[in-house]
């Protein structure tokens, strides 16, 4: 009897690694057919006429699909390529090549199930057998001590709850070889980013890291950093920082390609525990996977709630949409330099710290008062990182609107740039209108006076731009506004600063 013939749809799950639908398919002993789609509607215009998907993001994704190709090749298999709709693509490959089963791992944000619905349906009228996982988290959901409906709306009730009643899953082994393909079969070309209407992103040689694609960089990132570099160590006492490439892990774009399974990260971790060192560095990592485990397990409770303006918390703020000053924010052209460093490097790179992601959000939704869906649908074009629930979870917290925000929480930008940037260094490198600039000078040019800034050939307005806000008054009045949504009387001059809050990396998507 001729073995099953299975179609494997890849989507964020680009790795061989602790690969449960391959897994599964290989326990089947089955004929595997690896196939990935590049979907159209990834590369389309939002509604603020931005690139859904970015040149950067776009390159990575290229990068990813190549390398999971070549390892695919590399144990005797290959991968298929397509550009279409998989709801439409998947079961005609099903009939044309008498595919008996297709499995994938699930999704949980609306465009995604809405695409699985309409592929469910189609395979069921063609009598195709279909298999989902679930393989983004470090915990399956029947591991959790509550079910998804009853998840804790707070982030510290949900740690405890899993740290001390839930069991991280083991990664599942990966394939010394896999079944050949046809050599019939027409394995289709990976599309150009022209193909994908993006042009070539030009590398700047002053970003943290030359992030690439794939399986091979992810784990080579994660052997650099805590075996070779040893940095794990010490991961909780850098994580803030914002120049050179190890002062966190940046695993983030491996991970949310599914480049690198939290899961095999967490086994590494222990590895780590029992070779080197256990301490709060190697504890805090996991604590940070576990956060951005906790959006996707929102996502999954709350839905399109969190692309809504109001928020999880329905909060009905009445937002700004000022395409100027938005503009100005998105190029880094807003006369705080700490903020404008920050979006260069996005700019620029694709990428920005977590510690800048907080200033540059806390600054869009507390200052500008400027609705933070925007920000969220630029960080979704631009991010190589980006993942949809960490992503909108993250900026629902900021703007002030999500489960777990508590009230008008805002950065002192100022301090900020004092405390994690205390020389400049940060905006020297990516602000070189100012780097004439001494020390910490350089974060608040505007007090200086005409005749200082000109005798170092700067001219506020000119050769920078003189700033958008002041930032005091412009927290004040949008905290009027918040407090007006939600029913209260202002409260004058008290405010709650995040100066020492360290939270999350946290037309309209959905």
């Amino acid at each position: 009897m001729a073995p099953a013939k299975i179609l494997l749809w890849y989507r964020r799950d680009l790795r061989l690694h602790d690969h449960q639908p391959l897994h599964q398919a290989l326990r089947a002993q089955g004929q595997i057919f690896p196939f990935y789609c590049f979907d159209p509607r990834e590369f389309g215009k939002t509604r603020l006429n931005l690139p859904k998907t970015g040149s950067f993001r776009g390159q990575f994704l290229r990068e990813a699909v190549q390398d999971l190709r070549d390892n695919l090749r590399g144990k005797g298999s290959h991968l298929i390529v397509r550009q279409g709709k998989p709801e439409i693509l998947i079961p005609q490959l099903c009939q044309q090549w008498q595919i008996e089963a297709v499995y994938w791992h699930k999704e949980v944000t609306a465009e995604e199930t809405d695409v699985e619905a309409k592929l469910q349906r189609a395979l069921q009228r063609q009598g195709v057998h279909i298999e989902t996982f679930w393989g983004a988290t470090l915990h399956a959901p029947e591991a959790l001590p509550f079910g998804i409906n009853q998840l804790p709306e707070v982030f510290t009730q949900f740690r405890r709850e899993v740290e001390k009643y839930g069991e991280i899953a083991s990664p599942v082994p990966t394939p010394t070889q896999l079944p050949q393909l046809p050599d019939t079969l027409d394995m289709g070309e990976i599309p150009t980013l022209q193909d994908l209407g993006l042009t070539e992103p030009v590398a700047d040689p002053r970003g943290v890291l030359t992030f690439k694609g794939g399986e091979t960089a992810g784990w080579q990132r994660l052997q650099d950093y805590f075996w070779t570099g040893d940095r794990l160590k010490t991961y909780k006492e850098t994580r803030n920082g914002l120049l050179g490439a190890d002062y966190s892990s940046k695993f983030s774009p491996w991970l949310a390609l599914g480049c690198l399974s939290p899961r095999q990260v967490v086994a590494q971790v222990r590895a780590y525990e029992t070779q080197r060192i256990a301490n709060d560095s190697t504890y805090w990592l996991i604590f940070e996977l576990l956060w951005r485990d906790y959006f996707r397990w929102i996502g999954a409770k709350h839905g399109t709630q969190i692309f809504q303006p109001a928020g999880l918390q329905g909060v009905a703020i009445p937002w700004k949409q000022d395409e100027a000053a938005f503009e100005r924010w998105r190029t880094g052209q807003t006369g705080i330099p700490f903020v404008d460093a920050n979006m260069r490097e996005l700019l620029l790179t694709g990428f920005m710290s977590n510690r800048g992601r907080q200033n540059v959000g806390s600054f869009l939704t507390k200052n500008l008062g400027i609705d933070w869906r925007w920000g969220a649908t630029w960080f979704e074009s631009q991010l190589i990182d980006y993942d949809v629930c960490s992503n909108w979870g993250n900026w629902n917290y900021t703007a002030g609107v999500g489960n777990d925000a508590r009230g008008f929480r805002y950065f002192n930008i100022p301090k900020q740039a004092k405390d994690y940037d205390p020389q400049g260094n940060y905006v020297r490198h990516w602000l070189p209108e100012l780097a004439s600039l001494p020390g910490e000078q350089i974060h608040q040019p505007w007090r200086l006076s005409a005749q200082a800034l000109s005798n170092r050939q700067i001219i506020l307005g000119q050769t920078y731009p003189k700033p958008m806000v002041d930032l005091q008054q412009s927290v004040q009045e949008n905290e009027r506004i918040y407090q007006k949504a939600l029913g209260l009387l202002p409260k004058g001059k008290v405010h709650r600063s995040e100066k020492h809050k360290t939270a999350p990396k946290a037309p309209w998507r959905r």
